[in-house]
């Protein structure tokens, strides 16, 4: 044996002991790789698993018609914006007109009026409507810094902050109209005509009255900007804090400058509630001031033998005056009247009778003590 290991070159012997390492490395090496595939293999067999759970799960989409439309139809606005990030179908069906008309007729009805939206729609035809993201958690973007804003900050992705380039101005204008309108006046992205009730944080000489203005909101305060018409050569005045008990959508379409056709003077009779036009001289704008109508003097105010609404005369009583007030009491003539008045008096112009409700809105507003 040992005359055979004595015949076997040295190299040889060299050759073989590196073989064996060789082998027992590779051995090493194919067992750790062969226990990564394994692992592999595991995890994405878990993986596809936990896939095929989520495919599974159920969808708000995947229920009937009708009872996605309950859902959606019970979501507040800021719900409705972040429902509409979720993905394209949801996106659409969030921004439906039925649901927002429903929120803004809700929330704005008794402030904007036809002519605001009428007004609004114009400006967004005419690339000159702005909006903000009224649900965006950085309360720094405010209308000081007017930034070109998507609504609801999520209609489109939750990384877009602004409309896809390739949407023009009239698409974004046209598409969704209340849930941009809701926007817009949430935002106070947008000055719409009102009336302000007691102008002026409720100065003694606007108390009882109801003038024409611009609004604008204020979602950190909840309360609203106005800006009044010029009084003569005077700049506009504006006002900041005016409460929504204070505001109303103008009833009709005649503007500040403009004189109210009356058309119920003749069905006016004692104790009738009325809004009387007044301005101090030609170059103010008109107020709505409250009053009734009252009695003829010569009339013994039983309602059994009264005959005032047979005459021409009618007397208008503003009864928030103390009695001997030049302001407290006024005739006009049914026929004939347009507007009365001198620059002394101020100028009585269209009246307009009252509805219960309207009436009742007025007397919120009556004053603690009669006015001089």
């Amino acid at each position: 044996m040992s005359s055979s290991l004595q015949s076997i070159p040295l190299f040889s012997l060299w050759l073989a002991f590196g073989l064996f390492l060789n082998l027992l490395s590779f051995r090493k090496k194919l067992s750790v790789f062969v226990a990564m595939c394994v692992r592999r293999k595991h995890k994405v067999q878990s993986l596809a698993e936990d896939e095929g759970d989520v495919a599974a799960a159920p969808s708000l989409l995947d229920l009937p018609e009708l009872s996605v439309e309950t859902i959606l139809s019970k979501l507040l606005p800021q719900s409705l914006g972040r429902a509409a990030s979720v993905c394209k179908e949801l996106n659409e069906r969030c921004g439906s007109d039925h649901l927002w008309k429903r929120h803004v007729q809700a929330k704005w009805g008794g402030v904007v009026g036809d002519l605001a939206f009428k007004e609004w729609q114009s400006s967004c035809s005419s690339g000159m409507h702005v909006q903000f993201n009224p649900f965006k958690t950085d309360d720094s973007l405010t209308q000081d810094k007017p930034l070109i804003s998507w609504p609801l900050s999520c209609i489109w992705s939750p990384w877009a902050k602004s409309p896809p380039s390739y949407l023009s101005e009239k698409m974004i204008s046209t598409k969704n109209v209340y849930r941009e309108w809701y926007t817009t006046l949430e935002t106070g992205a947008y000055w719409f005509p009102a009336q302000v009730f007691n102008r002026e944080n409720g100065h003694v000489g606007f108390l009882l009255s109801c003038y024409d203005a611009e609004l604008c909101y204020d979602r950190q305060t909840d309360t609203f900007k106005a800006r009044y018409p010029p009084h003569g050569s005077c700049s506009p005045l504006l006002e900041d804090g005016v409460s929504w008990q204070r505001l109303r959508k103008p009833p009709f379409s005649t503007t500040a400058h403009e004189l109210f056709v009356s058309t119920s003077l003749e069905d006016l009779r004692p104790g009738d509630h009325v809004e009387v036009q007044w301005r101090r001289n030609k170059r103010f704008p008109y107020g709505w001031w409250y009053g009734v109508v009252g009695h003829l003097e010569t009339c013994d105010k039983d309602s059994r033998h009264c005959c005032c609404h047979l005459d021409d005369m009618v007397w208008l009583e503003f009864n928030q005056y103390a009695p001997g007030s030049r302001w407290r009491r006024t005739g006009i003539y049914r026929k004939t009247h347009t507007e009365k008045g001198d620059d002394a008096e101020g100028f009585y112009a269209g009246i307009r009778k009252l509805s219960s409700e309207e009436a009742s809105a007025w007397m919120r507003l009556w004053p603690k003590e009669p006015l001089e």
